[in-house]
């Protein structure tokens, strides 16, 4: 037996789980008509064939018709869910995994437009900030109602072959009845007393337990402190704690601390790369002291050395590895075969979180296997012939090329021009909240290193550098340059630098800049604090009628932060046309794509945000020579199946271009790109 706390067994209630690591309830937005079907059972199943301890599914599984799902979630109001429950569970139980899902009623935290157009419903008469939504004041009917609809989705659950519930209590309809912030009641479960705060989440648990009997497991996600003025605070959290674990209803607790009724609160509550790790650990040890309770949590807990700490200290019984799962499905094998340096790390990206409050699903930004696990690979199998292939670019796509192609057990060499691998992650590493981002290139460094890769830095490869190898194939990722053009104008505007430029400190900000974002992405607001910090007043202009709205809600919050004490403005719907310097000023041209209204003003820089064009000079040089011309056969890409056009029978190689070699993308379309064309070479 192993002496790793983290791979001792749990006994909870009458099942024992194999381990201390869980995945929580997260929802990744794969279900299909609000079903969890046959991607759904896929994602959970590889997790669970790698030794997760306890999959949590379903961030939020709807129990009634007026909780609409904000980003396709499972649908626990309806009865045709139980034959896929049913299909999802026995796929993770033949793995030796437990099964447990998460059941709300979203409350005011959905919009009626949704679904069956029913108004929302809420203990508050407010509209949550995030959802916009304003709710009915729920009434006596709609709290019976709501109560036998938990019932009612606990029992197919149930009947689904579920080890267990949890209900969510934090942000939603049940938390919402308990918080002094969200009850605007009176009565029986007014705000007046603690006791009648707690009286709806109560009632629910009540009616679940005479449904589902006294062996089915019952447990709660919620807030604990809401660390607010005028909310449950952490000594009233302790109190709640008590009283769920004095009822003998409730079999665990899984703690959360804050609330998530804005982006900046929820990010205080899932922590994004460039915060602290693991802020909330050490409260919810003393939630698990105070009560004695199976204590579960998850709040950004990345890595296996936190992990441990959190059970061999006693803080957790359960410890949540949710996004780091996302980033490896395969966790807990490389611990158990002690290969934990082999382990994809988390970078703390979020890309999977802002995807689906964005109505996307949930996908990592360096697992391109991650909810494509009935097309792709986690474990890349060998390939049946050698082959040379060459890669030319180490940027994310690049060394992704270079990995699986090395895993396939193919001879590989890496052409890159610069003296270390990276192409624009090392750029975003240079802001220190950034600097996770490089663990996408470091792991995959190690990982080509340990398959013998050879790597030739600063070399800008040519095509005398690549013929005189005989590859079977060569691969071009060699990123792209900035653009300076302005949207139907020709060409580069002279006066302009990019946002390259200050990011990487080739250039210094002035005193009074312009940064122009026509992409919407991090690089304009990462110039944008460069820039601030240096004492510059900045404004940064978009043609959008909404700025960076590729940066997504969650990756937001620490750049408000930082800017909302600088000399920073933000200018909506407003085209930049022309830069033109006026002495020792540069005057810009404004224009807007609503009217044919324009205007000038004077800056000491303009500092453009315009995307890459694909630096592929090599590519075309070496089209000619290749077999298929440089073609794709997208039906196969798309498929999974490999590629076999051959335009050139003359030809010495396949030659393919992935990344922003092709196109400005981003960094899990190039890692994309590179998986499933290389899965099969």
């Amino acid at each position: 037996m192993s002496k790793d706390p983290l791979l001792q067994p749990f006994q909870l209630k009458h099942l024992t789980l194999r381990n201390r690591i869980m995945t929580t309830s997260h929802e990744p937005a794969y279900p299909q008509d609000g079903m969890p079907k046959e991607r759904y059972t896929a994602y959970h199943a590889e997790r669970a064939k790698a030794g997760v301890a306890l999959t949590m599914t379903a961030g939020s599984a709807a129990v009634s018709k007026d909780s609409p799902p904000v980003f396709n979630n499972i649908l626990a109001y309806k009865d045709e869910v139980v034959p896929w429950i049913k299909n999802l569970t026995d796929s993770c139980h033949d793995h030796g995994c437990a099964v447990m899902i998460q059941l709300t009623h979203l409350g005011r935290r959905t919009n009626w437009n949704k679904g069956d157009w029913l108004p929302s419903v809420s203990s508050s008469k407010h509209r949550e900030p995030a959802h916009r939504s304003f709710p009915k004041l729920v009434e006596d009917w709609d709290i019976e109602r709501i109560i036998t609809d938990f019932a009612d989705a606990a029992e197919r659950m149930q009947a689904g072959g579920m080890d267990g519930i949890e209900l969510q209590v934090y942000g939603h309809l049940l938390d919402q009845f308990w918080s002094p912030l969200t009850n605007d009641l009176t009565g029986p479960y007014g705000a007046d007393t603690l006791d009648n705060r707690l009286r709806m989440p109560m009632d629910v648990i009540d009616a679940i337990r005479k449904r589902v009997g006294n062996e089915f497991i019952i447990g709660l996600r919620y807030t604990a402190d809401e660390v607010q003025q005028g909310g449950i605070t952490a000594a009233d959290g302790i109190e709640i704690s008590k009283r769920l674990a004095d009822s003998g209803k409730v079999d665990f607790l899984n703690v959360i601390r804050g609330r998530i009724h804005t982006d900046p609160a929820m990010t205080d509550v899932i922590p994004v790369q460039g915060m602290p790790a693991a802020p909330h650990l050490d409260f919810a040890g003393a939630v698990k002291k105070a009560t004695g309770m199976p204590t579960f949590h998850a709040a950004k807990i990345p890595d296996v050395a936190t992990a441990r700490h959190a059970v061999s200290a006693g803080l957790l019984d359960m410890v949540g590895m949710t996004r780091a799962h996302m980033a490896d499905p395969h966790v807990v094998r490389k611990i158990i075969e002690r290969r934990e340096h082999d382990i994809r790390p988390c970078v703390g990206a979020t890309y999977c979180l802002d995807r689906i409050y964005q109505a996307g699903e949930a996908l990592c930004i360096h697992n391109a296997a991650t909810g494509r696990e009935l097309s792709m690979p986690h474990d890349i199998p060998p390939a049946k012939i050698k082959k040379k292939v060459v890669v030319i670019g180490a940027g994310p796509g690049g060394m992704e090329a270079a990995r699986v192609a090395a895993e396939r057990g193919h001879d590989v060499v890496v052409f890159e021009a610069a003296q270390d691998a990276g192409g624009q992650i090392r750029l975003t590493a240079q802001s220190p909240r950034r600097r996770e981002m490089i663990s996408i290139i470091d792991w995959r460094v190690a990982q080509c290193e340990a398959h013998g890769v050879v790597f030739h830095f600063n070399t800008w490869a040519e095509v005398q550098d690549i013929t005189p190898l005989n590859p079977d194939v060569v691969i071009v990722a060699t990123g792209g340059l900035p653009n300076t053009e302005l949207f139907e104008t020709k060409g580069q505007q002279a006066e302009v630098v990019t946002t390259w430029d200050i990011i990487a400190g080739d250039v210094k900000p002035a005193d009074n800049i312009l940064i122009y974002d026509e992409s919407g992405d991090h690089p304009a607001l990462q110039a944008a604090e460069v820039a601030a910090n240096s004492g510059a007043t900045v404004e940064i202009m978009t043609p959008d009628r909404v700025f960076a709205p590729d940066v997504m809600a969650m990756n937001l919050v620490p750049y408000m932060r930082t800017l909302q004490d600088k000399d920073v403005t933000f200018t909506v719907t407003r085209r930049l046309l022309d830069v033109a310097r006026t002495g020792n000023k540069l005057t810009a041209t404004i224009g807007t794509d609503y009217s044919d209204h324009t205007h000038q003003a004077k800056y000491d820089q303009v500092i453009v945000n315009y995307g890459t064009l694909p630096l592929d000079e090599l590519y075309f040089d070496l089209k000619p020579l290749s077999s298929n011309g440089g073609a794709v056969d997208q039906d196969a890409l798309i498929n999974g199946n490999p590629q076999n056009i051959v335009r050139n029978k003359k030809g010495d190689f396949q030659l393919f271009r992935i990344g922003d070699a092709v196109s400005a993308r981003n960094t899990h379309a190039a890692i994309y790109d590179a998986l499933r064309l290389l899965k099969d070479i």
